[in-house]
């Protein structure tokens, strides 16, 4: 079983260098691959494109770079498609993403569906999507959030990834309700491990995730000690990565925040 590996393209040089070790410290782990993240209208562009490369040709591991669609035009992915292409990129990760302060126009692709067919269209590429266990911030429904998910699969979507979510449940309702809409391809769990739960807090609420009462009581318990609020999101999130495998769930995708250490801990209390 193979497990995965997200970072972040760094700001400056301090931030490339925590990168650097971070991926140093979690090579000897062997994840299959590492995605990077993608500004929304393109606004990490060259830095998720420098990453990448540093990525694939100093430590030879596998780069999956993130593409957003919202505000782009076709011309504009269609050359950053052939650019991957030339790298030898195999894998992307397709988003809509949310469009940036001030501007209005989202551009030619109005949803992820759109890019998935696109670079379906394109060739050459495996496409991964998002999938939200605990329902996407604007849907206007649960159900409606389940037939978008659906409609990306079948414009092309060869997996899923989930955001992180902290309720088992919400993964295995997701993967039933899917599997009921004839949707088969793998639906990897996101792990977002607990390194600072203040700014997992304000991250969560961004994003739509549900922190459990249980999660936060228990967090909030241990306010004045982080070192304990750590070892407890470790021991947390051991188990539902270990509830989820027994489940049948087919990998995990650690989001790292350019950290290693709290990933390396997961992983090494799974036994990988």
């Amino acid at each position: 079983m193979a497990h995965s590996v997200e970072f972040f393209p760094p700001k400056n040089a301090a931030g490339e260098e925590r990168l650097r070790e971070a991926i140093t410290a979690l090579l000897p782990l062997d994840p299959e691959y590492a995605s990077v993240t993608f500004g929304a209208g393109g606004s990490t562009r060259e830095r998720t494109f420098a990453t990448v490369t540093m990525i694939r040709q100093d430590y030879d591991l596998e780069a999956v770079p993130h593409l957003s669609c919202i505000g782009s035009t076709e011309a504009g992915i269609r050359e950053i498609l052939e650019d991957y292409r030339k790298q030898g990129i195999r894998r992307i990760v397709a988003l809509r993403g949310d469009l940036p302060e001030g501007m209005e126009n989202p551009g030619h692709f109005q949803h992820a569906a759109d890019l998935v067919a696109f670079i379906r269209h394109f060739g050459g590429f495996e496409v991964y999507v998002a999938g939200y266990p605990d329902i996407h911030p604007r849907a206007t429904s649960a159900r409606n959030d389940v037939m978008h998910l659906a409609a990306k699969v079948r414009a092309g979507a060869d997996a899923i990834i989930t955001q992180y979510f902290f309720n088992p449940d919400a993964y295995l309702q997701l993967r039933d309700e899917l599997q009921r809409e004839g949707v088969e391809v793998p639906l990897v769990v996101g792990v977002m491990p607990i390194t600072n739960f203040e700014q997992i807090s304000r991250f969560s609420a961004m994003c739509g995730a549900d922190i459990p009462q249980y999660l936060r009581r228990r967090m909030d318990a241990y306010a004045a000690d982080p070192q304990s609020q750590y070892q407890l999101g470790i021991e947390l999130l051991s188990r539902q990565c270990q509830l989820l495998l027994r489940e049948g769930a087919p990998s995990l995708h650690f989001y790292t925040l350019n950290q290693a250490e709290a990933t390396a801990a997961i992983w090494r209390n799974l036994g990988f």
